[in-house]
């Protein structure tokens, strides 16, 4: 199975909010190849009419000028969000009728307008529509509906006010304080909720794009998974895999997948264990401008991830001590079986059970220690990770 690399990265999702970046993110380039299918019906690289690409009945079929007129011609002001794939626009419909509505009344939501030119970003905007115009799930961003008219291609999400994990984690500014140890982990919550869904779908669906750029966040921190473009149908039958053109993200994808093209539920779990060590460190997956033997997370974390006097080095400092030293260790330990050989990993429904203790316990937990345990009366000394090993360069 060939392996393409393209140079386009993605620097935005589908119903971003207009906190995400217009430049490319350091997370790495995209892994480039189109598959021979994107949904359980084949869709035609020319389509002749609506018929062909559509088969949910609950998306409302917008014309251009409605979307036009909702987000004040695509004003530049209006934009949230740009990237390889088009742009992403504000704007106001009612929440009834769905018709366009000044700003400030109605509904907000969020309008990808996709680049007439490309093929590939042609294809995703169907594998959008076949997916999220048919699953709904609390952990999937909401679709609302469509424009096909003309060369026009354009689709209608929900508006997820505090825009991506991504950019919660990693960007810097009054905008982005850091998150709480109980705000990442309710959100790696819920996007394992919303990839156990996928996979227990009639019809398994590998996301095969997850990351923390693809996580949005709603008012209440509430995840849901966006940009289902790269998504594919799973094995069927006595079939253990999809083999694919190897498609992602660099640093998320699992190493079998990019080795042989073969795609399975595993390799999801294995993204979801970045995403989890992203969280738990404050680090990109791969960031180039940090130190020789830093640059890959996975790499160089593994080796402390298993000790209680070196998980330090990994956790994101501006903790502050929010986790006690159990927590900490019993996340870092999911991450790894999730980063293990496909055949160790969990499913997504054991991390589901898995995250969900964890928050039970940590609710049990009144008093957490920040840099050790209480034994005998005492404190068993750990040592205190210097700051310059957490930090960011500043962008």
């Amino acid at each position: 199975m060939g392996l393409c690399f393209s140079n386009r990265v993605k620097a935005y999702t589908p119903s971003n909010t207009g906190l995400n970046s217009k430049t490319s993110s350091r997370t790495g380039k995209n892994l480039s190849g189109l598959s021979s299918k994107v949904s359980s019906t084949s869709v035609p690289q020319t389509p002749r009419s609506e018929g062909e690409i559509l088969q949910a009945e609950n998306l409302k079929n917008f014309s251009f000028n409605e979307l036009k007129t909702a987000t004040r011609n695509f004003r530049p002001d209006s934009v949230l969000g740009e990237g390889g794939f088009g742009s992403v626009f504000k704007g106001w419909i009612d929440e009834h009728s769905l018709t366009p509505t000044r700003p400030g009344s109605g509904i907000v939501i969020a309008v990808k307008r996709l680049n007439q030119e490309g093929f590939q970003g042609h294809r995703e905007w169907l594998a959008e529509i076949n997916y999220l115009g048919q699953l709904q799930h609390p952990n999937l961003v909401k679709l609302v509906g469509y424009c096909f008219e003309d060369d026009h291609r354009l689709l209608v999400y929900e508006f997820m006010p505090r825009g991506s994990m991504e950019n919660h984690l990693f960007r810097r500014g009054s905008h982005f304080q850091p998150l709480s140890w109980n705000i990442r982990m309710k959100v790696a919550l819920g996007a394992a909720r919303g990839l156990a869904f996928l996979h227990r779908a009639e019809t398994k669906v590998i996301y095969r794009d997850f990351k923390t750029s693809n996580i949005l966040l709603d008012s209440n921190y509430n995840a849901k998974l966006s940009d289902f473009g790269l998504a594919r149908d799973g094995p069927t039958g006595d079939k253990s895999h999809v083999s694919t053109r190897v498609m992602g993200t660099y640093g998320y994808a699992a190493p079998e997948y990019l080795a042989t093209g073969h795609l399975t539920a595993k390799s999801d779990v294995y993204s979801f264990g970045v995403v989890l060590l992203e969280m738990l460190s404050g680090r990109r997956a791969i960031d180039k401008n940090r130190p020789l033997g830093q640059h890959n997370l996975v790499e160089w974390a593994k080796p402390y991830l298993a000790s209680k006097r070196r998980i330090f080095r990994v956790l994101d400092a501006r903790l502050n001590g929010q986790y006690s030293l159990s927590q900490a260790q019993k996340v870092a330990n999911l991450a790894l079986q999730c980063l293990d050989e496909p055949k160790f990993r969990p499913d997504m429904d054991e991390v589901v059970k898995t995250l969900v203790q964890l928050q039970e316990s940590n609710k049990k937990e009144n008093n957490p220690i920040t840099h050790g345990e209480k034994k005998n009366g005492g404190c068993v000394a750990y040592p205190r990770p210097s700051a310059s090993l957490f930090m960011h360069k500043q962008a």
